[in-house]
């Protein structure tokens, strides 16, 4: 649902998943490239590939970050040297 969110609304999704930062740079992005989609059409879509790919980097790092304090607590898997 968060990417449906970055899709139609990018700075909302960015903030609703916790990076106020990329969300104010991606309101600057959408900004300029509101001015310059006057003539590039495309370029309308740079802010939502931003926020989705923003918001798939970040889970991506909390996810590893949470296997490495589980190894970290609880040690390596039984069987991972074969």
């Amino acid at each position: 649902m968060i990417y449906v969110l970055a899709i139609l609304l990018p700075p909302l999704g960015l903030l609703f998943n916790g990076q106020p930062f990329a969300a104010l740079g991606n309101v600057v992005l959408l900004v300029v490239c509101g001015v310059l989609g006057l003539l590039f059409p495309g370029l309308w879509l740079v802010p939502s590939i931003h926020a989705a790919v923003s918001i798939y980097m970040t889970r991506e790092d909390r996810r590893h970050r949470e296997l490495v304090d589980a190894i970290e607590r609880h040690g390596p898997p039984p069987d991972w040297r074969r």
